[in-house]
């Protein structure tokens, strides 16, 4: 089974109060802070994860795509919303039984649509509290293999540490 986790990027920028305030300064940051999240995710969950923006007001704009440390980032193409985009690519992955497919977006609409269509939903603050939830297990994770790569330095007496040293040079 593959696992698809589809971002509605402004939504998820929008809904989490620390990339809203970094967004009304510098948009392009809050991107980059939000689709940085979503690489931990991905490498923590093996989601497949796919970030779409709209560009729909943007004069001309062709669909652009590219990857992020394995993240995929979409901007839709001019008069295309990232919504019509996420409910296309949901219809396609679910037509596929073994593909999962979550869509994270607190667009009470969209989400209806995408369980419509055979997907699950997440809302930002939920998918904010899976990716708290994931940090910590990670941050967990990391302390305990810092305690576990003691050297032998730190397991014997100080002494012998000093006379194995002096040893050492004299060769």
């Amino acid at each position: 089974m593959r696992q698809f986790l589809l971002v509605d990027g402004y939504n998820v920028i929008n809904a989490w109060s620390e990339l809203k305030e970094i967004a009304k300064i510098n948009l392009e940051e809050a991107r980059d802070r939000l689709i940085q999240e979503m690489v931990d995710y991905k490498h923590y969950t093996g989601y497949a994860v796919i970030v779409v923006f709209d560009a729909h007001y943007v004069k001309g704009n062709d669909l652009r795509k590219f990857s992020i440390k394995g993240v995929e980032v979409i901007f839709t193409k001019e008069h295309q919303t990232a919504d019509s985009y996420i409910e296309k690519m949901v219809e396609e992955l679910t037509k596929d039984r073994r593909n999962f497919v979550t869509v994270a977006t607190s667009d009470w609409a969209e989400q209806q649509v995408v369980l419509g269509s055979g997907g699950t939903r997440i809302s930002a603050r939920e998918l904010k509290l899976e990716l708290e939830r994931i940090m910590k297990k990670i941050h967990k994770k990391t302390e305990a293999s810092k305690q576990i790569r003691s050297t032998l330095r730190d397991r014997i007496d100080k002494q012998i540490v000093e006379k194995l040293e002096k040893w050492r040079r004299n060769q």
